[in-house]
């Protein structure tokens, strides 16, 4: 028996219990009446007692007299195990295994299915595994225990693996077990091979006709939205003949994640159509709130808001935390402080959802200022408290500051910097021009710098134009993601403004052998509620053709008032004109041309970008701010941009 000497954690006292019912010490006065085993009815009063005492929870009590009881009932030591549980008590629980040992009862499946329960909740899953193995007969309950318990703990291979095994020795699945092993693949690393196993689950449980489950495929949907294969989940939603409130939650969810934010919105229209037994919950929110945040749709954003309020969701933290992001990201800070401010309590993500509003709209000493509120307030910071607050000051240029809170991560809170840190050190050193300490940290990191790291690094050679260190920079990354185009491209473009045109053509050769594409630039704006969408080439669009004659128009209007095109960019060797035509197709000013024939006087313009804003449109945009006396908002990939009165709110530093 494994429990048959006491683990060095536990105290000998708690396994010296005499087991006998003659026990000599003289029990409480309540006892009197379960002390005379000669009596009839005493095992029936013993097990009776032991078991109200679980109920009320005195459970040291329900000990004392389960050591007079020398044939526990079934149902005695069910509420026992039950009460270790809630009470979190591994001397106890260990103390009713032994009891349930040497009274013979350990072999009884249902007990073992308890057992393995019992000790998963008290973050015991090695003991839980070794209940598994001392059970000789295994039915599907404990089975799913054991599942349960690792893929709790995050043990999601050998869960895997006891399921193929389980398969081979005839065991049949229940629901509950295609539920847990299909949240096993998640468990723990995503790879290609758990997505692989996945994969074989659904032909597993299909073929055995669980595929009309709500719960199973709301699980196998979120598992596919895990490994970002969104249209898997989405064949899965639609195959559904039964939909409740999480699986649309989960279907929302999958879109926000995974930047479908357009499909996120429409999902949650007809959810709002469709259902009518069940309505959205905090989850569903948290979603939708996430695509207002991405597409800065705040017209829907505030209707989103409406609704919270009038379910009574804005006591929710995790609600309450995306509204701030959401007013933020929409280029509202003040309401999303506001909102921060009328909170009853707070949490670490609300106060980063703060944090990271005001980074991103560049306001880095603010964003210090709230950090330091934070801790003054008793929170305790994350490694993501401290993204938002280092991008806050690679934002604004806060060199020493940022340096000064990256010391602190693991002096002062014990956080050990991560590939995120690092590479927010990297952006901050970079963007402020000083790339050799930008390189130097690069090459004293302990671990593996990895893509982030060095395209943090590209991306500030891009800014100040290094061709030798973006070269050293995109070896590493065409090495560590040879099918991401988005690094070929940011070299081509350093190689263009160097006027390296052999090199521009020999990076696009690269792309074109490797069958890579560069990401097209798109922009979204809300107008009256309604999301469009703009690409750089976009004949499906009514109003192109008046678009396109209003840039021209603006175009010529402002070069007599001093806008030169920025045209460094464009990574083909071409004759100038022909270069600024083409810069005046960029996805942000056929939004802004929409804008400002959609728009009524002084009601903002707020267009959100997928790339980095290039040079010719934040130029372009400042001078339109001023000609047309519009305010004009754009949040790319990086930062947000206000514009007014022909000035920049970045100082022209992203």
């Amino acid at each position: 028996m494994f429990l048959s000497h006491p683990p060095p954690a536990i105290q000998p006292s708690y396994y010296t219990v005499n087991f006998s019912p003659r026990c000599t010490s003289k029990p409480p006065s309540c006892y009197v009446a379960v002390n005379n085993p000669s009596t009839s009815g005493a095992k029936t009063s013993n097990n009776q007692l032991i078991q109200s005492l679980c109920k009320e929870g005195n459970l040291k009590q329900a000990l004392r007299v389960l050591s007079q009881e020398s044939s526990p009932s079934q149902q005695t030591y069910e509420l026992l195990i039950l009460c270790c549980g809630h009470r979190s008590s591994l001397s106890d629980a260990l103390r009713v295994h032994r009891h349930i040992l040497d009274n013979g009862s350990d072999q009884d499946p249902f007990l073992a299915t308890k057992l393995i329960a019992m000790y998963s909740e008290l973050g015991s899953v090695d003991y839980a595994r070794k209940v598994f193995d001392k059970t000789r007969k295994r039915t599907i309950y404990v089975w799913n225990a054991l599942f349960r318990a690792l893929t709790l703990a995050g043990h999601g291979e050998e869960v895997l693996g006891l399921y193929w095994k389980m398969n081979r020795i005839g065991v049949e699945s229940d629901r509950f077990t295609y539920t847990y092993v299909l949240k096993a693949c998640v468990a723990s690393e995503c790879t290609a091979d758990h997505l692989t196993k996945g994969k074989e689950i659904h032909a597993h449980l299909t073929r055995r006709g669980y595929n009309s489950h709500v719960y199973i495929m709301t699980t196998l949907l979120d598992m596919y939205a895990r490994f970002g294969c969104v249209d898997y989940a989405s064949n899965v939603f639609d195959g559904m003949p039964v939909r409740n409130v999480v699986s649309w939650s989960a279907m929302i969810a999958c879109y926000a994640k995974n930047g479908k934010a357009f499909e996120a919105l429409r999902t949650f229209r007809e959810m709002m159509t469709e259902t009518k037994d069940s309505s959205p919950n905090s989850v569903t929110m948290v979603s939708v709130l996430q695509a207002c945040a991405s597409l800065a749709a705040l017209e829907q954003g505030r209707l989103i808001h409406g609704y919270i309020l009038r379910r009574g969701l804005d006591s929710i933290l995790p609600v309450i935390s995306a509204l701030v992001t959401m007013y933020g990201r929409c280029g509202r800070l003040e309401v999303g402080q506001r909102v921060f401010d009328g909170m009853r309590e707070r949490d670490v993500v609300s106060w980063n959802s703060l944090i990271s509003s005001y980074g991103v709209h560049g306001y880095g000493r603010k964003a210090i200022q709230i950090f330091e509120e934070m801790l003054a307030n008793g929170a305790s910071p994350t490694p993501v408290t401290f993204v938002s607050v280092l991008g806050a000051c690679s934002h604004e240029g806060l060199v020493e500051e940022g340096k000064r809170l990256f010391e602190s991560m693991w002096k002062d809170h014990g956080i050990q910097p991560q590939v995120e840190h690092y590479a927010c050190m990297v952006d901050l050193l970079g963007r402020a021009n000083r790339l050799d300490e930008a390189a130097k940290m690069v090459q004293d990191m302990r671990t593996e710098p990895g893509p982030k790291v060095w395209g943090s690094l590209l991306g500030s050679c891009r800014i100040h134009g290094n061709v030798e260190l973006a070269e050293r920079a995109s070896r590493r990354l065409f090495a560590l993601e040879p099918k991401n185009a988005g690094n070929y491209v940011l070299l081509a473009d350093i190689y263009a403004e160097a006027q390296m045109w052999d090199k521009v053509k020999k990076v696009k050769k690269l792309l074109e052998y490797r069958g890579l594409q560069k990401l097209p630039g798109r922009c979204w704006m809300e107008v009256r509620r309604k999301m469009y969408s703009f690409v750089s080439v976009d004949e499906f669009n009514p109003l192109m053709e008046q678009i396109h004659a209003l840039l021209v128009k603006l175009a010529e209007d402002m070069k007599e008032k001093g806008y030169v095109p920025q045209t460094k960019g464009v990574l083909y060797d071409l004759e100038t004109e022909e270069k600024e035509r083409i810069v005046l197709g960029h996805s942000e000013k056929l939004a802004l041309a929409f804008g400002l024939i959609n728009t009524a006087k002084g009601e903002p313009i707020r267009i959100t970008k997928n790339l980095r804003l290039c040079e010719d449109c934040h130029l372009f945009t400042k001078f339109i701010s001023k000609f047309m006396e519009k305010e004009i908002l754009v949040r790319d990939v990086n930062r947000f941009h206000r514009f007014k009165n022909g000035v920049c709110s970045c100082g022209d530093y992203w």
